[in-house]
């Protein structure tokens, strides 16, 4: 009546009923767990993710704030250096300036005291001269006479 092809497949049939019946609860009980465990890896992996982007926004902003802080501190080192070069440039010049007002006032009292021996020299010589001169037109006496009252005059000029 069956032939043995029946056999095996009524036999295959029972056989995943009985497997249905005692080991489906089991079965969805793994899968369940399965799939609830891989929910919660995706959720870690979401939340790690999450995480992982939150701390890269933060290194990416600290890493502008550094780079904007550098420039700030190059900017504010190349002001420095321009003011000091300035600066210098500054006290360079008025350091040139009062050693030429030094050297101009030595050379103006070194010009006044050359006129001053020149004029004293000059005197010196006119008065040998018109010493010499008065001793060959007058006498000793005369000439002592006419010396000792230009000396009392030039002592009250000078005094």
């Amino acid at each position: 009546m069956f032939d043995a092809s029946f056999w095996v497949a009524a036999a295959f049939v029972a056989f995943i009923g009985v497997l249905i019946k005692f080991a489906y609860g089991k079965i969805t009980e793994a899968l369940d767990a399965r799939a609830e465990g891989i929910r919660d890896e995706i959720e870690e992996a979401k939340r790690l993710r999450e995480e992982a982007q939150q701390l890269l926004a933060n290194y990416q902003r600290k890493h502008r704030d550094a780079v904007k802080e550098a420039e700030e501190i190059i900017d504010q080192a190349k002001a420095d250096a321009k003011r000091m070069s300035e600066q210098a440039v500054t006290d360079l010049e008025t350091e040139v300036m009062r050693r030429m007002e030094l050297a101009q006032a030595k050379i103006a009292r070194a010009e006044a005291q050359v006129i001053e021996d020149v004029r004293n020299m000059a005197v010196d010589i006119a008065v040998r001269a018109a010493g010499q001169l008065v001793e060959e037109r007058l006498g000793d006496e005369q000439a002592n006479k006419i010396v000792d009252e230009a000396i009392s005059e030039l002592g009250r000029k000078v005094h």
